[in-house]
């Protein structure tokens, strides 16, 4: 169970960052719908995960990590997208890059270890 801590760690403090990016979006730069896109798929990776940390069995934990990952190829859209158009320098870009890969690469790993202890 210790990557499962280390992913709801990480994706707590990503979340905090997405919501705080959000209020920059929204503030300073004016960016009102895109900014909500990626504060609801950037914020759910981390409660998919504490969900998916309370599962009632191994199939409902793969279920709900298997959300937070989805949540996380979404919050990579947005980045993209976002960054493409503009508001975000490529620094502020690479940074929530380098943290939103660091998810993908966690959830898909604890998914797929979590998927071959059941057969």
């Amino acid at each position: 169970m210790a990557r499962e801590s280390i992913v709801g760690e990480k994706s707590l403090a990503f979340g905090k960052r997405i919501a705080k990016c959000y209020r920059y979006l929204r503030d300073k730069k004016r960016e009102t719908v895109m900014s909500k896109q990626l504060l609801r798929c950037g914020t759910s990776i981390g409660a998919n995960v504490r969900e998916g940390l309370y599962a009632q069995s191994r199939k409902d934990f793969v279920s709900k990590l298997n959300i937070a990952l989805k949540e996380a190829g979404e919050t990579d859209y947005w980045l993209d997208v976002i960054h493409s158009a503009e508001y975000f320098t490529d620094d502020e870009f690479n940074s929530l890059k380098v943290d939103n890969d660091e998810l993908l690469r966690l959830l898909t790993s604890i998914i797929k270890s979590t998927k071959s202890k059941e057969e």
